[in-house]
C-alpha cells in the first residue's frame, strides 16, 4: 500500500464500521456548520465596507471573484475531508500528499493566518464597542488593552473544553445571521444609486481595483476549512465535515454580497471610508439611533463568536503538526478537559504581541494591515491544498467527475491570482515570517531523528 493510500479511506462501509465503534463527538452537523459560518462572518461582513468605500461600486466584483473561488475552495476541502482523515485541516492534507517538509511549511502558514486573524477579529469587535463606549476610540491604550483582555476570556471559555466553545459558537451564530439577513433584506429596498456612481472611485484600472478588493474581500471567507481542521472532534466527520464546509461558505456568500449592495446604496462612499461601525450606521439610517446601537450589539456578538471558533482552531492545528512531530511538542500536550492548552496559551499570547505593536494606529489601520497579512498566511496553505486535490484525483482517476475537475482548477487559480495581487509589504512580512519557521523545522526533525537513533540503541541493548 503507498504512503499515500495510507490516507485514504477505501470504502464507505469501513469508515461507517469504524464510526460506530468511536463514542460520539463534541461537534454535531449543526456545530460544525456553526464553527464554519461563525468564522467567517466575523468581523470582515462589519469592517469590510469601509475598507471597501475608497474603490466604490467596483469592489462588488471583487466579492464576486472571491465568492466563486471561496466556493471552489471550500468544495475542494469538502473533497479532501472525505479521503483523507484526522483534525488540522489544510496541513494533513499536504502531508499526506506532499510529505513532512511541505506539511510544515503549510502548517506553519497556517497557524501564523489563524493567530493573525484572531488579532483582527478582537480589534473589530472593539471597534464596534466603541459604539457603546466612546473611549476606546479616543485612546489607543484601553482599546489595545479591552482587546487583549476579550483575547484571554475566550482562551479561558476554550480551556474548559472542545463542547463547551462549540455551545458558544452556535449560540453566538444564531444571534448574529438572522438578525443580519433581516437587515439586509430591508435596506436593500433604500437603495440611493447615486452612490455607485463613478463606479470605479479609486486611481485603478478597473481590472486592478477588482483585484485589490478581491485580496481584502478574501478575508471575509477565510474559515471555510474551520470544521476541516477539528474534523477529529466532528461526529460522523466522512459526511458532516464536508457538508459543513459547502454550507457554511453558501450562508456566508449569499450574506456578503447583498449585504454589501445595501451599505454602500444607504451611505455615500466618502462617508463610509471614515466609519468605525458600518452596518450600524446604516440600521441608524433605517430606523433610528435604537438601531444604530442594536445592530453594533450583533456585531460586538459576531466578532465575540467568530474569535470564540478560531481559539478553537488555532489549538486544534498546532496540535496536528504537534503530533506529526512536526511542532514542539508542547503543542499536541491535552489539558484534563481534552483541550491543547499550551498550544492554545501560547498561540493567544502572540495574538496579545501582535495587537500591542500596533495599538498607535487607527482601528481600521490596524484592521487592514492585518487581514491582509493573515490573507497572504492563508493562500499559500489553500494554493498547496489545491495542487494535493489534484494529485488526489489523479490517484483516483477513475471516479473523477467534470464537477471535481472544474473546482480544482478555479481553486488553483484563483489561489495564485490572490497571492501575485498581494502587495509589496504585505508579500514581504508574509515572505519573511514563512522562513522563521524553517529553523524550527530542522530542529524539530533533527529532535526526532536523535530520539530515534537513541530508542534503537536502547533496544540494541537490552538485546
Amino acid at each position: 500500500m503507498s504512503k499515500n493510500s495510507e490516507f485514504i479511506s477505501n470504502t464507505s462501509n469501513n469508515a461507517k464500521t469504524r464510526a460506530s465503534k468511536i463514542a460520539k463527538k463534541p461537534l454535531g452537523l449543526l456545530a460544525a456548520t456553526s464553527l464554519v459560518t461563525g468564522n467567517m462572518i466575523g468581523s470582515g461582513i462589519f469592517l469590510l465596507p469601509a475598507s471597501l468605500a475608497l474603490y466604490g461600486g467596483v469592489s462588488l466584483w471583487g466579492w464576486a471573484v472571491s465568492a466563486i473561488g471561496a466556493i471552489a475552495l471550500a468544495y475542494m476541502f469538502a473533497n479532501l475531508a472525505g479521503k483523507i482523515k484526522g483534525s488540522g485541516g489544510p496541513y494533513i492534507y499536504s502531508q499526506a500528499m506532499f510529505g513532512d517538509f511541505i506539511g510544515f511549511l503549510v502548517a506553519w502558514g497556517y497557524w501564523i493566518c489563524v493567530f493573525t486573524a484572531n488579532a483582527a477579529i478582537a480589534i473589530a469587535l472593539v471597534s464596534y464597542l466603541s459604539v457603546f463606549i466612546p473611549m476606546l476610540s479616543e485612546s489607543n491604550v484601553l482599546a489595545a488593552t479591552v482587546t487583549i483582555g476579550f483575547v484571554w476570556f475566550l482562551v479561558l471559555i476554550n480551556l474548559q473544553g472542545v463542547k463547551a466553545a462549540g455551545n458558544v459558537q452556535v449560540v453566538s451564530t444564531l444571534l448574529k445571521v438572522i438578525p443580519m439577513f433581516i437587515i439586509v433584506i430591508v435596506a436593500l429596498f433604500y437603495i440611493n444609486v447615486s452612490h455607485f456612481t463613478p463606479f470605479n472611485l479609486s486611481a485603478e484600472s478597473d481590472l486592478s481595483a477588482i483585484s485589490s478588493t478581491a485580496v481584502l474581500t478574501l478575508w471575509a471567507f477565510l474559515g471555510m476549512e474551520s470544521a476541516n481542521n477539528a474534523a477529529g472532534e466532528v461526529d460522523e466527520p466522512e459526511t458532516n465535515v464536508p457538508k459543513a464546509a459547502v454550507y457554511g461558505t453558501l450562508i456566508a456568500a449569499s450574506l456578503y454580497i447583498p449585504g454589501t449592495i445595501a451599505i454602500f446604496g444607504l451611505i455615500e462612499p466618502s462617508v463610509l471610508a471614515q466609519s468605525n461601525a458600518p452596518f450600524a450606521d446604516a440600521a441608524a439610517i433605517l430606523w433610528g439611533d435604537w438601531a444604530y446601537y442594536a445592530v453594533a450589539a450583533v456585531a460586538v456578538i459576531s466578532c465575540f463568536g467568530a474569535l470564540n471558533g478560531w481559539t478553537l482552531c488555532v489549538g486544534q492545528i498546532a496540535m496536528s503538526a504537534s503530533k506529526g512531530g512536526l511542532f514542539p511538542k508542547v503543542f499536541s500536550e491535552r489539558s484534563k478537559n481534552g483541550v491543547p492548552a499550551k498550544g492554545v496559551v501560547i498561540s493567544s499570547f502572540l495574538v496579545s504581541v501582535l495587537v500591542l505593536m500596533n495599538f498607535n494606529q487607527k482601528m481600521t489601520e490596524q484592521f487592514t494591515f492585518i487581514i491582509l497579512l493573515s490573507t497572504l498566511a492563508s493562500v499559500f496553505p489553500y494554493l498547496i491544498c489545491s495542487f494535493a486535490n489534484i494529485k488526489l484525483l489523479k490517484i483516483q482517476a477513475v471516479k473523477i467527475s467534470v464537477i471535481d475537475m472544474v473546482v480544482a482548477f478555479i481553486a488553483t487559480v484563483y489561489s495564485s491570482w490572490i497571492i501575485l495581487n498581494m502587495g509589496a509589504e504585505t508579500l514581504f512580512w508574509g515572505t519573511t515570517l514563512m522562513l522563521i519557521g524553517i529553523p524550527l523545522y530542522a530542529y524539530e526533525k533533527r529532535k526526532t531523528k536523535n530520539e530515534k537513533r537513541k530508542m534503537r540503541a536502547n533496544s540494541a541493548a537490552k538485546l
